[in-house]
């Protein structure tokens, strides 16, 4: 398990202090200051706050969607936090606010994935009314739950460009200018202003078909977004990510496809791989594997005298193998 949000907040505001009286404060310790400053705030609030037991089924997701939670690492992560809950209880408290419109409810500012993971043990449990959810509650503004929920990603090392990206809209729809974002993001004004100008580029449905793209950083990004000048891009896109080879690729190979799509360049979906068993008397004596690049033929180690004839005869065979299709084609041409 990683280290929780309010241990590692902790020990921020306890370096932030460290930090304060010292005579001079290292240059890269600008863009985190900051942040450090919101933590210990949020601590404070905690202190103040009381915990309550709530009814997971009545509350929803924050409306600003700052992770992809499609892919199979995200999906392995919440399966582990799921299973270390049932084990050992939820340790943490997640924040949620009163629904703003609708009485009875809550919207949830950060533990998304520790609320996932109590759901879906209300959901597998025979008796769903005892499963309740530790959280602070908080009167919360749209633009109050967006830091909120950044302070969670603040303290998170693995959020992707992708993902930044997309989350540096929210928080510029939630009305943060680019200066506010530089300490929830952790990033400089530069970085910003390429994030913002990827995720103005490339349509989000896009980006989030992709996937997290751990892999994939800034420059593929910025270099993916500028073949948006193309007017035909996004429809050679779209038509690449309908095929069942886009959906069932990496998000790396996903960002190729798509990249070679953009420019006109994509290939035809590869050939499915096809396999065939040779067999004698109920034995297999050889496996032929096809793909679109090459045919491999496989021998069991109990045929190894095959295995040895065929490589020192294999070359005569083809031989044999031409001068029959020779004799074919002479023949259908006198036809």
């Amino acid at each position: 398990m990683k280290k929780s949000i309010v241990k590692m907040m902790s020990d921020a505001t306890a370096a932030a202090a460290e930090n304060k009286s010292a005579q001079k404060p290292a240059p890269e310790q600008k863009v985190t200051a900051p942040v450090v400053n919101s933590m210990g705030r949020a601590l404070s609030h905690m202190r103040e706050d009381s915990i309550v037991s709530l009814d997971p089924s009545k509350i929803d997701p924050s409306p600003y969607a700052d992770r992809f939670e499609t892919d199979e690492e995200a999906a392995e992560a919440l399966e582990e936090l799921k299973l270390s809950i049932q084990d050992e209880g939820q340790k943490i408290p997640v924040l949620v606010r009163p629904h703003p419109s609708e009485t009875g409810r809550y919207q949830l500012a950060y533990g998304h994935r520790r609320l996932f993971a109590i759901q879906a043990l209300m959901s597998a449990s025979s008796k769903p009314e005892t499963v309740k959810v530790k959280a602070y509650v908080r009167k919360l503004s749209d633009t109050e739950l967006i830091k909120e929920q950044s302070l969670e990603n603040g303290v998170r090392e693995n959020l992707t460009f992708a993902e930044m990206a997309l989350w540096a809209v929210q928080l510029r729809q939630a009305g943060l200018k680019q200066r506010e974002m530089q300490p929830v993001l952790g990033q400089v004004p530069t970085v910003i202003s390429n994030m913002l100008k990827v995720a103005d580029s490339i349509p989000p449905d896009i980006i989030r078909a992709i996937g997290r793209a751990r892999n994939v950083g800034r420059p593929a990004w910025m270099d993916f977004a500028r073949l948006f000048d193309d007017p035909n891009a996004e429809h050679r896109i779209r038509d690449a990510m309908e095929t069942p080879v886009f959906r069932a690729a990496s998000a790396q190979e996903r960002m190729a496809m798509a990249t070679r799509a953009a420019r006109g360049t994509d290939r035809k979906p590869a050939a499915k791989t096809r396999t065939a068993e040779i067999a004698l008397n109920g034995s297999t004596v050889a496996k032929m594997k096809t793909t679109a690049s090459a045919t491999t033929i496989s021998i069991p180690t109990a045929e190894t005298e095959f295995a040895s004839w065929l490589a020192e005869n294999l070359a005569d065979l083809h031989d044999d193998f031409q001068r029959q299709r020779n004799t074919s084609a002479g023949g259908d041409q006198q036809g």
